[in-house]
This record gives C-alpha cells, structure tokens and sequence, in this order.
C-alpha cells in the first residue's frame, strides 16, 4: 500500500514538472512573441535623437551661436551643465568632436600645451565625469593633430592622431563614461569612400582596439547625396572598414540638392540594405541646423531649422530601419530656454527645444503631424464633399506631398483671398480639423497670416469657429519643409465646414484632414 502511495506520489510530482515546463516554455513563448510585437511595433514610430557632438573649440563663424567666440570655451561649470541639459533631453551618446586644435590640448596632455587654466579641471575631464553621473556614453576624438582640415594624407596627422590617442587612453579608458572613439575621418562618400580614407580609418580602429578593447569606433562621412550606390565598389569599400558604426551625415542642412528630403528617404532605403550585409551600424547622422547666410559657407553662421523639418528626418531615417539618430548640433541649436547659460541663436532655438520636448512627450499636435509624414493619418472627409471649382478636390484625397514645390500633390493658391467649403454629406461631430502647408521661401511659397474655420448646418448661414495664426519661422532662407495648423478643442455638430484665409504670397495646401485619425 505504501509502495502504491509512493508510486502515485512520484506521478503526481512528475505531471506537475511536466506541467510546470510547458507553462515556462509557453511563458517564455508569449514573452518573446510580445517582445516581437513590442519591437515591431516601436519600428512603426520614430526614433528620437540620442546622441550629438561636443565641440570644444571655436573655429570659425560658424560656431557664432553653438559655441561663441568671446568667452572662455573651457570652462568645466559651463560644460558641466550643458551636459546635464542634454541629458535631460533623452541625449545618451556625446562624441566630441575634438580634444585638442592647432596645437593645444584641452585634455591634461604632456604632448602639448593647454588650453584651460590648469587650476581648473580640463573640458574633456568635466564633460565625462558628469556623463558618468548620468549614464551617458562618450566616443573620444583622436583630433585634432592640427585643425578642422586635417590631412589624412600627412604621415605627421596621423602619428599625432595616435599619440593622442594612446594618451587618451592611459588617461581616461577605465572611465565609466569612455564608451569608444570618434575617428574624424569625413571623407567624402563621393562617388565612393576613398581607399586612403578606409586605410585611415582602419589604421585607428586598430590601434583603438590595442588601447582600450572592447571600446566602439565611429566615423561620420558625408557625401550621401553623391554616392553611387550601383557601384559595385561602393559596397565594397564599406565592407573593407573595420569600425563598429557609421553615422551618415544626411546632408539636408547642408542642402546637398534643392530638395534633400524625397531623395533621402531613398538614400537610407539603399544604405539599409548594404548595412544588411556588413557587420557595421547604421546610424543617421541628422542636421539640425540651417544657415544664417550662405549655405556650406564658414563666413556663415550655423542657426537652428523649423522643427518640422527635422521631425521629416528623423522619419526618413527611421522608416529606412537605420540603428539610432543622432545629430551633429544640439548645443546651441537646440536650447532648454531655462539653462542658465543661454547658448544659441536668440528665442529660435528656444522656439525648438519647445517643439522637440512637446513631440517627446507626445503632444498631439505633433502624432499627426508625424502620422501624416508616415502616410499613416486617415481623413473622414472625401473629394466628393468638396464644394467650388475643380481641381481643390484633391485636398480630401488622402494624399501626402513631399517637400518639393514640383509635388503634383500641391494644391496652389495665388496671393489673393482663398476659401473652400466641405458638405460632409451628414451632421457630423467634428472634433478637429488640419491643413498640411509647404513652406518654401525661395519658391515665394509661405503660409497665411490667419486661417479661419466656420461651420454652418445649412451651408447657407455660416459661424466662426476658430481662427489659427499660422506658424512662423525666420530662418527659411534655404530649406523646404512642411507646416502644419491644427484646429483642436472643436465641438461642432454641423454638416459643413469652410476654411478661409489670406494669402500674402504664394500658398501650397497638399490635405484639409477632417477629424483626423491615425490609422
């Protein structure tokens, strides 16, 4: 009997083993099939920015408003709160973009002569002690041996890069922020990367992983906008570097082309898919900034662009699937208006910071806008609902243009008085209402003063609903992009709406989004 007890006891016990695995095996099942799910579906939404370059020194004008000319660049309690500052806006990778320039250090060297009062912790010091406070990672710079136009050619450049670098790492490489290096090898990717730049490039990468193993190596080229991505070369050339990432410069700042944004949005298409196939990082290197004057001209100071346009880059970059994004400029573009030290172009790169934190933070405003440059944003209105003369049909067509004037998608309107009205067929519960607007002053193509929404149950006696300033922003000298005017906290049981405005110039509509959804 109480062999039998023994038996049925040993088979219960080893069901509930059975039982208890198919429940951990079916346990870890769900967890990986919801982790899928998770990563897909943050793959459908946009990357923010997550890194950005430190520059130390003041080069040119260039750096009028990132990093002013008359005033002491080194100090640690500038530098110190700066990095809090990034930190706080979701920065977790800071490269800096040197350690040394024509000949002075800004790191305790015995190679060179310093920059900063030796009774004062050096920049490079201050910078990763308080990325180490908050988990941030830093790539250190091997340059500059001698100045932003570095020779990768000269056997003197590159010897002086190394020595940097091995002082560099017998100085910082047990730090807790030390993450890996930047090798400030921008070449150009045109038409593909150059042999000696791929040498070079390699040269540090292994002298890197000698010094400090384990530690990542970046480079940023330019040149995208050149490459020749049928050229069998071009892959491999890439496939020869030796380095951990590359962040590609997306060049939309730098205006490579007229209109950099449709072709971009291929480019990374193309990069991705050469990145499948090499055991390299795709990062974006996006732009943040615009030209005070001329563009790609160091007589020209570097100022921040329209946010709207920088949100088009960060979905170009993360619809083609790249790794991160990160931006060669926050400090002095894009600037928290409550830093005790006001870097940056006056109220304009407040004006972003503004805009990048409410998109952060998901504003609604902002998902629409980002659901509409995904062509993920439904429209309840349709063409047969608009009212008035042919052609105006295609603003309820639920058809995105691009940031180009030559978009067939654009519905133009001369300067003059405008309106157009929509019959919704049915008394309609409308909510909110958008309107999707290029910006393009060189085109003579801007926005309305004022836009006014009336709603009217008859179509025949109409009542003033809202009324929208449209956005404004300066620096618009170069860049095309794409505005938006939401008219939110609508309570209108009506069956027509009507959309009036003033055109001083030009005026490019693409979409009027009707209680617009994501879909």
């Amino acid at each position: 009997m109480k062999k039998n007890f023994q038996i049925v006891l040993f088979s219960l016990l080893l069901i509930s083993m059975v039982l208890s695995s198919a429940m951990i095996v079916a346990a870890n099942n769900i967890s990986g099939k919801q982790k899928k799910e998770r990563v897909k579906g943050s793959a459908l939404g946009v990357k923010p920015i997550t890194g950005t370059w430190i520059n130390l020194a003041y080069k040119d004008v260039r750096n009028k408003y990132t990093n002013p000319q008359h005033f002491d660049n080194t100090d640690p309690e500038l530098w110190r709160a700066k990095v809090r500052e990034l930190s706080a806006m979701g920065i977790e990778y800071l490269v800096f973009m040197e350690v040394a320039n024509e000949g002075k250090a800004y790191y305790p060297s015995h190679l060179m002569p310093w920059w900063f009062d030796a009774n004062k912790q050096s920049p490079v010091e201050a910078i990763l002690d308080e990325a180490g406070r908050h988990n941030m990672k830093i790539f250190m710079s091997t340059g500059w041996a001698k100045d932003q136009d570095d020779n990768l050619l000269n056997p003197a450049i590159k010897e002086r890069q190394v020595q940097i670098m091995e002082e560099l790492a017998a100085l910082y490489k047990d730090h807790k922020a030390f993450y890996g290096w930047y090798l400030p090898v921008e070449d150009c990717l045109c038409p593909i990367f150059a042999e000696h730049a791929v040498q070079s490039a390699n040269t540090l990468t292994e002298k890197a992983k000698s010094l400090t193993p384990g530690k990542k190596t970046l480079i940023s080229p330019y040149g995208i906008g050149l490459s020749e991505f049928d050229n069998p070369e071009y892959e491999k050339q890439l496939a020869k570097l030796k380095v951990d990432i590359i962040a590609y410069q997306d060049e939309v700042g730098c205006v490579r082309d007229k209109f950099m944004l449709p072709r971009l949005k291929k480019t990374w298409q193309r990069l991705r898919d050469i990145h499948n196939r090499l055991n390299i990082e795709m990062w974006a290197n996006c732009e943040t900034f615009t030209w005070e004057q001329g563009t790609n001209d160091r007589s020209s100071a570097l100022i921040p662009a329209a946010y709207p346009r920088l949100l088009s880059q960060q979905v170009a970059a993360s619809a083609a699937g790249v790794d991160k994004i990160i931006s060669f400029m926050f400090c002095g573009i894009i600037e928290d208006p409550k830093s005790t030290y006001q870097l940056g172009q006056p109220i304009w790169s407040n004006k972003v910071y503004n805009d990048y934190m409410s998109w952060k933070n998901q504003a609604e405003y902002w998902k629409l806008v980002e659901a509409a440059f995904f062509e993920r944003l439904s429209n309840q209105a349709t063409t047969e609902m608009m009212l008035g003369k042919a052609g105006i049909q295609a603003l309820l067509d639920g058809k995105v243009a691009e940031e180009d004037s030559k978009d067939t998608r654009w519905v133009k309107f001369e300067k003059g008085y405008h309106e157009f009205s929509v019959d919704l067929k049915k008394r309609t519960h409308v909510k909110q209402a958008m309107l999707r607007l290029l910006n393009y002053n060189l085109d003579g193509i801007g926005m309305p003063l004022k836009v006014y929404l009336f709603t009217s149950l008859d179509g025949k006696e109409y009542n003033l609903a809202s009324i929208k300033d449209a956005p404004f922003f300066p620096n618009s000298k170069h860049d095309a992009w794409i505005e938006s005017i939401l008219f939110d906290r609508l309570d209108e049981n009506v069956r027509y709406v009507k959309v009036a405005f003033e055109a001083p110039q030009q005026v490019y509509i693409d979409e009027f989004f009707v209680n617009p959804m994501v879909k």
